[in-house]
């Protein structure tokens, strides 16, 4: 029996829901950036639907769950990921076109936080995961999904501006996510240790939770960087909602 045989229909409906919401945020965001004279919009969505499809056929396929492999297959796809990111602000028209997505956009994108959370929590109920990945133990991850509103409105919004406390909400819910993500790996079957965690991480290793690390994570940290790119190095960051 596989590993996430028990888990409830809703559980993995609720977490899609969280990949499309992911991606139409983006979407829009790409959308006001390109402007009616580019194709930059189209290129980006492009390449994520393609790469979505391309890990839910190898996560389909069992590709992820060769846990002898070495290095670990998950990991070399995030690495991909965390690269091409770093990319897309190494060259000038990537850079142009990032600091004109709006700010408010990639801010309520976090509000995605929340759901997320709530599935690792079904999933931890379930034997999938961790009690340490859920807010039930040391993720207090869902605070960013919980503030997003208000950064969103406040911090960055067209009506209200504070570029430093801008700044500093996006230190501290990236530290939030590196936290989660570090318990995250620690808890997969290749380090696992069970003096520390109650059971493995295994979801991650199964579609379609596979696009936690591979697709929800990377976006999150992508809108975090961006933001950040706009705060610090663009004097009026866009402001349309």
């Amino acid at each position: 029996m596989e590993p996430l045989d028990n888990i409830p229909t809703y559980v993995s409906l609720t977490f899609l829901a969280c990949v499309i919401t992911c991606f139409g945020f983006l979407y829009y965001a790409a959308t006001r950036a390109g402007g009616e004279k580019g194709n930059g919009a189209v290129i980006m969505t492009t390449f994520i639907a393609l790469w979505i499809f391309i890990v839910t056929i190898l996560s389909l396929n069992g590709f992820y769950q060769d846990y002898d492999f070495m290095p670990p297959k998950l990991f070399l796809f995030l690495g991909i990921m965390i690269i091409c990111i770093a990319g897309l602000f190494i060259y000038p028209k990537t850079r142009e076109f990032i600091g004109q997505m709006p700010i408010t956009t990639l801010t309520y994108l976090h509000i995605v936080r929340v759901p997320v959370e709530i599935v690792l929590w079904w999933l931890f109920i379930n034997g999938a995961v961790a009690e340490s990945m859920t807010f039930q133990g040391v993720n207090f991850d869902i605070l960013s999904g919980i503030s997003a509103p208000f950064a969103g409105l406040f911090l960055v919004g067209m009506k209200s501006k504070s570029k430093l406390a801008a700044i500093i909400w996006n230190l501290m819910t990236l530290g939030l996510l590196v936290n989660i993500v570090a318990r995250a790996i620690q808890a997969t079957p290749y380090f696992f240790d069970p003096a520390i965690y109650d059971q493995p991480n295994v979801a991650v290793f199964y579609f379609p939770y596979v696009l936690l690390p591979l697709f929800v994570v990377p976006v999150v940290f992508f809108c975090h960087i961006a933001s950040f790119y706009q705060l610090i190095f663009i004097k009026e960051p866009e402001e349309d909602y």
